[in-house]
Parts: C-alpha cells; sequence; structure tokens
C-alpha cells in the first residue's frame, strides 16, 4: 500500500499549471488548431474569468460557447498547459472564445454545430474524478483533435473539486447531474437535425453517462437508434449495478466499447478502498460468468495494458496514447470496429480494476491521502476543510498529526 501511495503522490496532476487559464486571448497564431465545443455544466459560476465555473454545485444548468487553440507542434495525446498566463498559442493550448449562453442561444448554438458536420453527428464527453473545468475543456480538445473528430463536440462537465480527497462529492455530483444529462439526451434524441450520436465517457463519467441512459430508456421504454456507441475508459461502476443498467436500456442498445488496463495504479487503489469489491472495469472478460455476459450484450472489451502512454498513473490511456484516440476518432466517424488488433495488442482481453477513489471521509484516508496532499496543489487547498469535518467526528485527535504531516513534506503511516 505505501508504495502504491507514493505513486500516486509523485505522479504529475493538473496542480503543476496556472489557475484561471481561460481567459480569452488573442488570435496570434494562425497555423494552430481549433477546436470549437458547446458546454454543458452544473457547475457553479466563478468569480473569476479566467475559471468560468468551480467545482460547486449550480441550483441550474449553464451553457458556454467555447474554443480552444492547439500549438501546431505538440505530441498527439498531450495537453500543453500554458507555465505562466496569459498563455502563448504558439507553444500553449489557450482559449480564444468563451461566452456564456443561455439554453436557447445554447440550442441555436448546437444545431449550427451539427449542421457544419458531414454526417450531421454529435460526440458527447462526460470527464471522470478530480477534474476541474479547465481540465476536462483541455482535456476534450486533446480528444477531438488527435482523433480527428468531425462530429459536433459537446462537453458535459459535473461539479469536481478537483481534488484527489473530493471523492465522496464527486460522486454524488454525478447522481447531482443525471437529470441534467438526460435532458441533454432527449434534445439530441428528439431533435431531427441530429442524426448520430456517440458518447465518450471517463472514469467516475462513466456511471453518469450509464445512468443518463438508464433513465432515458425507462422513460422513452427504449434508446433511439441514433445513439450508436457508447465507449467506456475505465469506468468506476458497480458490476452488479452495469448489469442492471444494461438490461434497463432493453435489447435496442448502442455498441458499448469497455477499454481496460491491468496497470493502472490509481484503480487499484480503488478496488482496496472500496473493500476488494469487484467494479466494471476489475473484471476479466475471459473468465465467467463475464465473457459470456459480453458477448451476449454485445460489449467488446479491449486491454490497453501494453499500451504505454500517460502519465505514472497509467489511468488516462484512452486520450494519451496516439494510437487508441485515433481508434476511437475512426469508430466515431467510420463505425470501425474496435479490436485490440488495431494497436497491436494480441489476442487475448486482460480486465484492470477501476475507479479512482481516494480513502477520503475518514481519518486513516486523511492520513493516507496525506503525501499526495504534499505535492498535488489541488488536494492541499481541500485538505483543511476535509481535516474539519473528521475532527469534529474524532475530536481532532489525529488533525495536528496530519496538518504536520503536509507541513513538513513527510509521508504519513497510517494507524
Amino acid at each position: 500500500m505505501s508504495a502504491l501511495l507514493a505513486s500516486l503522490a509523485i505522479a504529475p496532476g493538473c496542480g503543476g499549471h496556472p489557475k484561471n487559464v481561460l481567459t480569452p486571448v488573442a488570435d496570434t497564431t494562425p497555423k494552430s488548431s481549433r477546436v470549437t465545443m458547446l458546454v454543458a455544466t452544473t457547475r457553479g459560476r466563478s468569480q473569476h474569468a479566467g475559471e468560468m465555473f468551480t467545482g460547486e454545485r449550480a441550483r441550474s444548468p449553464a451553457f458556454a460557447d467555447m474554443t480552444v487553440s492547439l500549438p501546431e507542434v505538440r505530441k498527439v495525446g498531450e495537453v500543453a498547459w500554458p507555465k505562466r498566463l496569459p498563455p502563448n498559442p504558439a507553444t500553449d493550448f489557450a482559449i480564444l472564445k468563451a461566452d456564456e449562453l443561455n439554453k436557447d442561444g445554447a440550442t441555436a448554438r448546437l444545431s449550427a454545430a451539427v449542421r457544419k458536420t458531414p454526417d450531421r453527428s454529435v460526440l458527447v464527453f462526460i470527464h471522470g474524478f478530480n477534474n476541474r473545468f479547465e481540465d476536462s475543456v483541455y482535456r476534450f480538445a486533446q480528444i477531438v483533435h488527435d482523433a480527428g473528430v468531425k462530429s459536433a463536440p459537446v462537453l458535459v462537465t459535473w461539479p469536481s473539486r478537483g481534488s484527489l480527497l473530493g471523492y465522496g462529492y464527486d460522486r454524488e455530483s454525478t447522481n447531482y447531474t443525471r437529470n441534467t444529462l438526460e435532458a441533454l439526451f432527449q434534445h439530441l434524441a428528439a431533435d431531427p437535425g441530429v442524426k448520430e450520436v456517440s458518447i465518450l465517457a471517463h472514469s467516475m463519467g462513466n456511471w453518469l453517462a450509464l445512468e443518463g441512459l438508464r433513465q432515458m430508456a425507462i422513460r422513452n421504454d427504449g434508446l433511439p437508434a441514433k445513439f450508436k456507441n457508447v465507449m467506456l475508459a475505465a469506468p468506476d461502476v458497480d458490476v452488479d449495478v452495469f448489469r442492471s443498467q444494461i438490461e434497463d436500456m432493453g435489447h435496442h442498445r448502442p455498441r458499448f466499447t469497455l477499454f481496460v488496463s491491468a496497470d493502472d495504479r490509481a484503480l487499484a487503489f480503488s478496488r482496496r478502498v472500496w473493500g476488494d469489491i469487484p467494479r466494471l472495469g476489475s473484471i476479466n472478460p475471459e473468465e465467467a460468468p463475464y465473457k459470456q455476459e459480453m458477448e451476449n450484450n454485445k460489449i467488446t472489451v479491449i486491454d490497453l495494458t501494453k499500451v504505454k502512454a500517460g502519465d505514472g498513473l497509467h489511468h488516462s490511456k484512452f486520450a494519451q496514447s496516439p494510437e487508441v484516440v485515433k481508434m476511437i476518432g475512426a469508430r466515431i466517424a467510420e463505425g470501425q470496429t474496435l479490436t485490440d488488433s488495431r494497436v497491436g495488442l494480441g489476442d487475448h482481453l486482460i480486465a484492470g480494476t477501476t475507479g479512482v477513489a481516494a480513502a477520503a471521509g475518514s481519518t486513516a484516508g486523511l492520513i493516507l491521502a496525506a503525501p499526495v496532499a504534499i505535492v498535488d496543489q489541488h488536494t492541499r487547498e481541500n485538505y483543511a476543510h476535509h481535516l474539519n469535518a473528521v475532527s469534529n467526528q474524532t475530536g481532532g485527535k489525529q488533525r495536528v498529526a496530519s496538518e504536520t504531516c503536509v507541513a513538513t513534506g513527510t509521508a504519513c503511516d497510517a494507524q
């Protein structure tokens, strides 16, 4: 466990880049690429223009029209975060446009974007745990560009506090966003101008995606044929619950693709936190009963274990591997079957574990997370809040020791 925690602590995270990076800058680099997306969010508005939306929950959804500039020289799969402000479009991801919209404006903006696509299609992306607003915007822009997506991009971003200690809050935020996501799905289903819908979800965002589809299927007595693809990357979903969700969607379902990776360190930690309860990403699809269930439900499982990409946690290979992200783009654009052979992975499918749970909400969990707080900016900012909550339950006996760990930069052992 200590080695795993150490890897979590030293892995690069979102804490290394400046805040408030979303203030639009001048379009000074004609050769840079552009990704324009519609954003739908249940996040609260920020007082800082460069942040736009926080990790707190809003009473009603908000919308935005955003254009991201991507530098000409950049590795496929890489998000080029600015090292200083304002961002330089020649070397950094930068925002060229960030206009908030009302519901009518968002509807008009979506219709216009769909009309520009070659097949009148939409790609909906739902991010995972521990994502600030700018994380989701930049990551989606990278995926759209590197995958060569021609569909109209729609980012659904829910209230995540962007902290490794915020797992419980983040999970409830996905539940909070279910109705908003279903409303978007219902709109896409009813819009005659939209001919095809694909959905890509990562980590905890898979729970939200599946719940939105399930609610829609129950309400409409099935899912529309235009919902073609659902791609689940490292889904943090209980296996039994997933089985129930699939059944509730009925027999006419989209094509499901499940991405797994046995060397995902964050997900291995999650399984321990969940008491070794199997999650969807921890199954071995070659073993009973999962192999037969996957075949019966026509779910493709792709093993990314051998793909060498991403950070030390190996948690975002679906977006950071050039081969995989291009494969996703081909699937959306051309309907090509996703298989391991398309990325040279051999014949066997091997499942990994899922979920990105930090052991927050208990004294032991906070002490375990202290090494992460030392190096992760957003975890550090949320650490005091969690300590206060726990000290109310324990009388503060562990609080001083935990605060000392963060202040001195030393690791703490769980007692």
